[in-house]
Parts: C-alpha cells; sequence; structure tokens
C-alpha cells in the first residue's frame, strides 16, 4: 500500500461519516448541524495548500457544509448529488486526472461505486461491512474524529510534503 500512497495526485471525499461522525443534530427551526474534526481541517487545507485537487461529494445539501469546506480552501465541492460517479467523473475532467491517482474515502453504500473506480480506496474504522470489504485500507480511527486527518498525514508524509515551515492555524 505505500508504494500506492506515493502515486496519490488528488482525493474525493464523503461528508457524513468520514468528515462527520454521521449523527446530525435537528434544531427546533429545522436546521440540521454536523460536526467536524478541526484536525481533519488542518490536515485539508495543508493538502490543499500542496496542490492537491479535493473534491467533496456528498447527497447532503447543508450549506453551512460548504463554508466549512470553502473555508478550508476545497474548491470542487458537490452537494446533493444523487449519483456519485457523476460528480467524480466531472472532478477526474476537470483536473485532468486518471482514477487510480485518487484517493477516496468513503463509508456507506453510495460511495461503493466509485471507490471500485479508484487507484486507492480507503474508509473509516466504522463504515459499512460492504465498504471495508473493497477498502485498500481501513482507517483505526472513526468518522468525524480525525480518520481524514489520518490518511492524509500517511500520504503527504511518504510524499515528503507534510511538515510546513510555517503551518496555518487555519484549519
Amino acid at each position: 500500500m505505500l508504494q500506492k500512497l506515493s502515486h496519490i495526485k488528488a482525493f474525493v471525499f464523503d461528508v457524513d461519516g468520514v468528515l462527520t461522525d454521521g449523527l446530525v443534530h435537528v434544531t427546533e427551526s429545522g436546521e440540521q448541524l454536523r460536526r467536524f474534526s478541526i484536525k481533519d481541517g488542518y490536515a485539508l487545507q495543508l493538502a490543499v495548500k500542496r496542490g492537491f485537487p479535493i473534491a467533496i461529494i456528498s447527497g447532503g445539501r447543508s450549506q453551512s457544509v460548504v463554508s466549512r469546506l470553502q473555508g478550508l480552501g476545497i474548491k470542487d465541492i458537490y452537494i446533493g448529488v444523487e449519483t456519485k460517479m457523476d460528480a467524480f467523473e466531472e472532478f477526474l475532467l476537470i483536473h485532468e486526472l486518471q482514477a487510480d491517482q485518487v484517493l477516496y474515502m468513503g463509508d456507506d453504500i453510495p460511495d461503493y461505486p466509485v471507490m471500485q473506480k479508484v487507484g486507492l480506496p480507503v474508509c473509516p474504522a466504522d463504515a459499512a461491512e460492504e465498504i471495508k470489504a473493497i477498502s485498500a485500507y481501513i482507517s483505526p480511527v472513526k468518522g468525524g474524529a480525525g480518520c481524514v486527518r489520518e490518511v492524509l498525514e500517511k500520504v503527504l508524509k511518504i510524499q515528503g510534503v507534510w511538515l510546513d515551515e510555517q503551518p496555518s492555524a487555519r484549519g
């Protein structure tokens, strides 16, 4: 697997169950609130700073999620997606990537088709069994608890771009 990490040129992440713990808090007004790991945020903004294209593909439609991700410098955000494969193929086209150059982290059945196509399918520790079965790597960390950081850190360290002389506190 270490060799595959050295060939990754882009990342794609699901939101609920990967960047969040998969729980949604609903307020009296109907607003849906999610929690994000600050450690994931640091690693995401660093990967963007290092020039890695990052896409977020989610069936959810939360504008607060979009705001959070844009604040980390992520530009390729696909929300309200019915079929994740369509968004994935658009991302590949825009960035002139091949599917085998991409690491995709998903946790549930809607991620399955894309995960079968990418070079490195990975998942959090608490992913659905079907997703674990097709993952080349299962993070020991649960969704929303830093699994994205754990995977990004591995790739950036292998590629020699993890440490930053002027680290950003924005995460």
